[in-house]
Order: structure tokens, then C-alpha cells, then sequence
């Protein structure tokens, strides 16, 4: 198993990217690599970060402004060669949708439940490494 997996966080609200490091924890179940969370407040510090590689997972969030988590994902999706699996933050359940839409790989929605959230990342390390990225 790798030793760290580097899920890069996108949220224009410090608060929600505290309460997505703080459900992830340092390991978000026994059986999954430990985390480093990458945090960016912008979409062209998504993209740059990307660019850059070495980012096992995204987590979206769909609130942003100006440019939302579902619009990046998308985007990431058609731009991005070998994109990360994305877990896609929605407001509303009725959102799934657009999430779909998006392209996203999982869906958890805010408040943040920090076990879904926990659960839902714990699930996309587990394929990311399954796959051998």
C-alpha cells in the first residue's frame, strides 16, 4: 500500500475546508493509505496543482464562487489525462443531477457527515489503488 495518498480540497470557504480535513482525519479508514491534504481556494490553483500531478484525489466543492466544484469537475474531466477520482461536495440532495452531469465519481452532500464524507473518500482511495495509480 502507498504510504501517503494527496487528496487536493477545493472550497472557497476556509470553514468547509476544515471540516473536509477534519472528517478525513490523518487516515479515513484502517485500510486506507494516509492522507495529506492539498488545499486550494481557486480554480487556476486546482488546474496548476493538477498540472503538476501527484493528486490521488478531489474533493469539489459545488458552492464555490465563482466557479463551482461541479463546473471544475467537469472540466478536469475532459482536460486533465489520467484525472483523479473526484468527490463532488453538493448542497442539496436534489443536485445529484448535476453531479452526474459533472462527471464526479462520488457525491457526499454539506453539512458535511463527517462518516459519509470519511466513508466516500475511504472508497475512492480504495479503487485509485486498486487501479495502480
Amino acid at each position: 500500500m502507498q504510504a501517503t495518498a494527496t487528496v487536493l480540497v477545493y472550497s472557497d470557504n476556509a470553514n468547509t475546508r476544515e471540516q473536509v480535513r477534519l472528517a478525513a482525519g490523518r487516515r479515513p479508514a484502517a485500510d486506507a493509505p494516509q492522507i495529506e491534504i492539498l488545499e486550494c481556494a481557486t480554480q487556476p490553483a486546482v488546474i496548476e496543482a493538477l498540472d503538476q500531478g501527484g493528486i490521488d484525489i478531489c474533493v469539489l466543492d459545488g458552492e464555490t464562487a465563482p466557479v463551482g466544484g461541479m463546473g471544475v469537475c467537469r472540466q478536469i474531466k475532459d482536460e486533465i489525462f489520467h484525472c483523479p477520482p473526484v468527490l463532488l461536495l453538493i448542497g442539496r440532495p436534489q443536485d445529484a443531477w448535476l453531479a452526474t452531469w459533472s462527471r464526479a465519481d462520488a457525491v457526499v452532500t454539506h453539512p458535511l457527515d463527517p462518516v459519509a464524507f470519511a466513508d466516500a473518500l475511504a472508497a475512492l482511495l480504495r479503487t485509485r489503488l486498486l487501479a495502480g495509480a
